[in-house]
């Protein structure tokens, strides 16, 4: 494939752009302050900030691109609609962890059976948005409005525990991620899956698993 990665040159893209061309793709490798040509590329993968995600997104869209984006902080819905009218996929994800997705699974899974819970998200201090996407994504999925508690400090990258207490004991459903590198078997399904997506919005690693 010929991808666009806009924000090349952050923490993520760092990664995923070698990773990419191992793969055998094209990189089209796109940072701050260039402009977002794509035109004619199968794909797009946005990990900016939510300043710069949702007009990157829009460009990507109207050059007829579909996009797969791990930006978090901003609202996709407009972006999806235009999406939906383009006839294109654009796909979201809070977090591109395999093992993360799998934790907000157990934690939808358990709360059945543990009501009380608590939600407890660290993250690097360059991390903008707060609570983070993928708190907000396990707290919709576990029902009830779970209390977030965020976190930002150094020498963090990205870290989520889930808290279920009940009479006599206390459960905890933790996932760590010690290097970006834990996104790209993420990214790479969700690109390999990008062409058979309906148009418009599809959110969570799930819908792909």
């Amino acid at each position: 494939m010929r991808i666009a990665v806009l924000g090349a040159g952050g923490k993520v893209g760092r990664v995923l752009v070698p990773a990419l061309e191992r793969g055998g793709h094209e990189v089209r490798a796109i940072g701050r302050g260039d402009p977002v040509d794509v035109a004619g590329l199968d794909a797009a993968v946005d990990f900016t900030t939510p300043d710069a995600g949702p007009g990157n997104v829009r460009a990507c869209l109207e050059q007829g691109v579909p996009c797969v984006v791990g930006t978090t902080g901003f609202d996709l819905a407009p972006l999806g609609e235009i999406a939906r009218e383009r006839g294109i996929p654009l796909f979201h994800a809070p977090n591109f962890a395999i093992g993360a997705v799998l934790m907000m699974r157990f934690a939808a899974e358990a709360v059945a059976y543990l009501p009380r819970a608590e939600i407890v998200e660290l993250h690097a201090e360059s991390k903008r948005d707060a609570p983070s996407g993928t708190a907000k994504a396990t707290a919709a999925l576990m029902g009830g409005d779970p209390p977030i508690h965020s976190v930002r400090l150094p020498g963090l990258v990205a870290h989520q525990e889930v808290l279920l207490g009940g009479e006599g004991q206390l459960l905890t459903i933790r996932h760590d991620t010690t290097s970006r590198e834990a996104f790209v078997p993420g990214v790479l399904l969700a690109l390999s899956r990008l062409s058979e997506l309906p148009p418009g919005l599809t959110v969570g690693l799930d819908a792909l698993l």
